[in-house]
């Protein structure tokens, strides 16, 4: 039976803003990507989210950034990878303070927006990211995306790397995400959601903007939990996985 680990990105509130149902989304999902306060999120949305993962018995994922509150963590920063470093084990550390006083603990650590996209392809960071786990423990998994800059290094590194395909973001013909400043970057008709990952979990492939099939093998399948929606898709994506004979695990 072929399996497959279903993460979102969650814990993204911050203050009186509130961002998305987490609860009910762990209700669908295998791991959690927790934010950790740097793009978003904030103690108390940290400590919310790693009691509902640990209620759920789902996998806990830190999803360090940015530190870029204004932007979201979706503007590149060129951040010197020595700070960089840092930022990441801090981040990282806090959650996992936060994970053990909720019963659970970080398994994996996923960065976040544009220093995900950044680690594709800028060696001075991606090396940095690798550092920081490293630095705070070997045994985390590194969740990015399959053929980037970052997992080269974090295989070449001993790490556990684990490939990410994305089930509601458009894809270029080179296999890399469509920019969100471009329409139709994110896919929000749950038809095209669900259909996308039944390619990507059964067929190992991907349509591309232009219409290309496109080889793409990941171990993970993610959906964004501030897209409106959230719930509703992910919900329709675990049933049609389930439907056609995917089993959802975690990873970690």
């Amino acid at each position: 039976m072929p399996a497959i680990d279903l993460n979102a990105d969650v814990g993204e509130s911050f203050g009186q803003w509130r961002l998305g149902d987490d609860p009910a989304l762990m209700e669908h999902l295998s791991s959690a990507n927790i934010a950790c306060g740097f793009h978003a999120g904030d103690p108390a949305a940290m400590a919310r989210s790693c009691a509902a993962a640990a209620a759920a018995g789902v996998s806990v994922g830190a999803h360090p950034g940015y530190r870029d509150l204004a932007g979201f963590g979706r503007r590149f920063l060129d951040v010197d990878p020595a700070e960089l470093r840092h930022e990441i084990i801090y981040q990282v550390g806090a959650l996992q303070a936060m994970a053990r006083a909720y019963g659970t603990g970080v398994r994996y650590v996923k960065p976040h927006g544009a220093l995900y996209n950044a680690m594709a392809h800028h060696t001075g960071q991606a090396q940095a990211v690798v550092d920081a786990v490293l630095a705070l423990d070997p045994a985390l998994a590194l969740l990015v995306a399959p053929g980037s800059e970052v997992m080269r290094l974090g295989l070449a590194a001993g790490l556990k790397v684990v490939g990410e395909a994305f089930a509601d973001r458009a894809y270029n013909p080179d296999g890399t995400l469509v920019p969100r400043s471009r329409p139709g970057a994110v896919l929000h008709d749950p038809g095209a959601v669900v259909a996308q990952a039944l390619d990507l979990a059964v067929e190992h492939r991907v349509t591309a903007v232009d219409g290309s099939r496109i080889p793409l093998t990941a171990q993970s399948l993610c959906l964004h939990g501030d897209t409106p929606g959230a719930l509703a898709l992910a919900a329709a994506v675990r049933k049609a996985l389930e439907d056609a004979g995917v089993s959802i695990n975690s990873f970690a």
